[in-house]
């Protein structure tokens, strides 16, 4: 973005920076989320079912769950859309990490 680009050009002045964009750095839950991503994504291209990332990102009751309960439960819909949204991630919407919120 142009405002990064801004404050590097400040900086190799000597001129102070100014502030950063509005949404940067990334929140504690936006972060949590990234990392949560990234783990289903790696769990994943191993070979790990839908089931079995859930459990392993903290989601132990998934285990438990009947195959007609697990389809419809809050956990599988969770860890689908964890997975969905590394593979976008990887694909190329990495960098709406960057854009201005």
């Amino acid at each position: 973005p142009v405002h990064v680009l801004v404050q590097r050009q400040h900086r190799l002045l000597g001129r102070e920076a100014g502030p950063l964009p509005r949404g940067w750095p990334l929140t504690p839950y936006r972060l949590a989320r990234l990392n949560l991503i990234l783990r289903a994504l790696d769990l994943r291209d191993g070979g790990a079912t839908y089931r079995q990332i859930a459990v392993e990102l903290g989601r132990e009751d998934a285990a438990k769950l009947s195959a007609s309960d697990w389809k419809m439960s809050a956990s599988r819909s969770f860890v689908v859309r964890l997975v969905r949204d590394g593979i976008a991630i990887m694909k190329g919407d990495y960098r709406k990490l960057l854009r201005i919120r």
